[in-house]
């Protein structure tokens, strides 16, 4: 078998793992657009289905998809840009954008529920690929993937690196999905927010004096660049100041990185 047929055999095994997953209703039969955009049925999903520990009751969500389909079809149909009207601010758009990326993910892993993992998406191609790019989905109108929307939309154009503590990628190692929405007027809030629930857990910020080593969540890894020269600085920030004196403590310590729970976040999964 040659080289060129070798490729084309594998980009035709790739698109054909590609999934398109479709709104509900298109933007001509949603009709005019609203005077602000709504998160309302998004939040309904939210305070339903997902608990206090940020899992989410996937097969009660899968029967009762209803506002998670509806919220789909309004970031399908509208985004900053293609309704700038309905996003007047650079916070109401990037709330948008967090919000957008976390329906977007929900309604991905009800396309393949039930799943033990997002790796069980295409389980054979690597590094999560499966899901997190040959999944299909429609924002703005634009067909685009859950990578994309995290690192050429919410990464490159918002440079805000608060937004790692944000978004729900529905695996047990990311941050804990909140029971609300994402909204412009109190995003500075909310961003700070999350920051200071995320560094708090032990999971993801643990020091050890005794062995003279820091664990940390490997998002800390995956995106260091994004968080500047001293991890241990910007973590401060945002932990108690009992916390934060114990990180200038550890300031010479070696920094490991955990590995990543890639379990489903799901309540019918296994317990922590």
């Amino acid at each position: 078998m040659t080289a060129i047929r070798r490729c084309l055999l594998g980009l035709a095994a790739l698109l054909a793992s590609c999934t398109t997953i479709r709104p509900t209703l298109s933007a001509d039969q949603l009709g005019t657009p609203p005077g602000r955009f709504s998160n309302a049925a998004f939040d309904v999903v939210l305070k339903r289905y997902v608990d206090d520990r940020g899992l989410v009751d996937y097969a009660g969500l899968q029967a009762h998809r209803g506002p998670l389909d509806r919220y789909y079809d309004l970031i399908a149909a509208y985004s900053p840009e293609t309704t700038p009207p309905l996003f007047p601010t650079r916070d109401d758009a990037l709330a948008y954008w967090i919000n957008a990326y976390n329906a977007a993910v929900l309604r991905t892993v009800l396309e393949h529920y039930p799943i033990a993992s997002v790796g069980d998406v295409d389980w054979w191609l690597p590094d999560k690929v499966g899901f997190f790019v040959l999944q299909r989905l429609t924002v703005g109108g634009v067909t685009t993937n859950l990578y994309d929307l995290e690192n050429t939309v919410v990464r490159e154009r918002y440079r805000d690196p608060r937004v790692h503590f944000t978004l729900n990628c529905a695996s047990r190692g990311c941050p804990r999905l909140p029971r609300y929405t994402f909204a412009g007027d109190v995003l500075d809030v909310q961003l700070d927010q999350e920051a200071r629930r995320f560094v708090a857990e032990e999971r993801n910020v643990r020091i050890d004096h005794d062995a003279r080593r820091v664990y940390l969540s490997s998002i800390f890894k995956w995106y260091r660049a994004d968080f500047g020269d001293n991890l241990l600085a910007y973590i401060a920030r945002y932990s108690t100041p009992e916390r934060a004196a114990d990180l200038q403590r550890a300031a010479e310590y070696e920094i490991e990185f955990v590995p990543y729970d890639w379990r489903l976040n799901d309540q019918g999964g296994t317990a922590e």
